[in-house]
């Protein structure tokens, strides 16, 4: 078992009860259900009733208001513990982009009016800000919401909706202007059932296929002025805001499925035997898992670096994008590698390792590109 970094006696007795919760609780019938793309609510309950939906919010919402460093230790044991990479993507999704934006941004009466189910897990939260013509370049969306009197009224399309088939909430981003670019973006809390929202097509998936995904449509849809979420005009820092978190805590999912699969692949190695030893002895062999070894012992302090500096309330726009950079280019080597320590096993769906590569493909994309985090380390160094 490798050494957590810096984590106390109370973070590591809870990262540890996350792994014993992991393992007896989610992620059973994997195979199944990431053939049917299958949702798994009940598995969502049980992570609320752990706690895990709570964990970022404020005691006062009915939360249990645990800092950062904390919950990457949980989501690290939870990735380490859980197959199901799909159910710890729309954890994240609901956590980072509905619940930590509302806790920061939302007038009181949007806190006691959506945290309370958003951390016992009655309501699911889903985030609209790309569109077929707005992905890296997010501020460009063409949603336009119009004020008329004490409303405003949205019409557009966002696509790539994580949990939008299963959501009750939406956090979904439209511009007033779209000539004033991000300037002109602003965050909208908009429940499931308002007349002119709907979700349209079912997005099927090469990975996380337990993550349902889906476009929204908003025609005409009329949304009241106090379920826009901050300042008119404020959407783009709402936005960033919440994937300065996301890129995060959804890394520290990423440690613990790397940590697991080094495991799996040493214990494979050792066992497995070709041409009279064990697979092991072969040099190409151990060097892969050595490599694999060493990525995640990089990318661990990186990740809860991030945590340190959030829990001290300070930004870590730069930390973040190194971190989102490097950890999740260094997941899917590390599992091309797990692929190959397995050899064909590996290329088969009973061993389960070809859906972690599988899963891993998307994290250099969502939560902004690989191109995108690059664009904003230079940025962050003055280029």
């Amino acid at each position: 078992m490798i050494a957590p970094i810096d984590l106390t006696a109370d973070q590591q007795q809870l990262q540890d009860a996350a792994i014993a919760f992991a393992k007896q609780a989610l992620g059973r019938d994997m195979i199944a259900r990431d053939r049917e793309e299958r949702f798994n609510r009940e598995d969502w309950m049980q992570c609320a009733e752990f706690g895990v939906q709570a964990m970022p919010v404020s005691a006062d919402y009915g939360g249990l208001g645990l800092g950062l460093v904390t919950l990457i230790s949980v989501m690290e044991g939870l990735g380490y513990g859980c197959r199901d990479s799909g159910l710890l993507f729309s954890l994240n999704a609901h956590l980072w982009t509905n619940s930590i934006p509302i806790q920061i941004y939302g007038t009181e009466a949007q806190k006691q009016r959506y945290l309370p189910g958003l951390c016992n897990g009655t309501l699911i939260g889903a985030n609209g800000a790309s569109e077929p013509d707005a992905g890296s370049d997010i501020f460009s969306m063409r949603t336009r919401a119009e004020r008329v009197g004490d409303h405003y009224v949205l019409n557009g399309a966002k696509t790539f909706v994580s949990n939008a088939p299963v959501a009750d909430l939406f956090v979904l981003y439209a511009t007033i202007d779209p000539a004033l670019g991000p300037m002109g973006v602003t965050a909208f809390i908009i429940e499931r059932d308002t007349p002119g929202l709907s979700v349209g097509k079912h997005l099927e998936k090469m990975g996380l296929r337990t993550s349902p995904m889906a476009e929204v449509i908003l025609e005409d849809c009329r949304i009241p002025v106090e379920n826009r979420l901050g300042r008119e005009g404020r959407g783009a820092e709402v936005f960033e805001c919440s994937m300065e978190w996301e890129r995060g805590c959804i890394l520290g999912s990423f440690l613990g499925t790397m940590r697991r699969q080094l495991e799996q692949c040493i214990t494979h190695a050792r066992s497995r035997k070709q041409f009279g030893k064990a697979i092991g002895k072969f040099q190409s062999t151990a060097n892969r898992i050595v490599d694999m070894r060493v990525r995640l012992d990089a990318c661990r302090p990186m990740v809860y670096r991030i945590g340190q500096l959030k829990d001290q309330n300070r930004k870590a726009v730069l930390e973040a994008s190194v971190a989102k950079l490097f950890v999740s280019e260094s997941l899917v080597a590390s599992m091309l590698d797990a692929v190959q320590v397995f050899g064909g096993y590996g290329y088969m769906t009973e061993q389960e390792v070809e859906r972690d590569l599988r899963d891993a493909v998307g994290s250099t994309l969502y939560s902004g590109t690989s191109e995108i985090q690059r664009n904003i380390i230079a940025k962050c160094l003055g280029l």
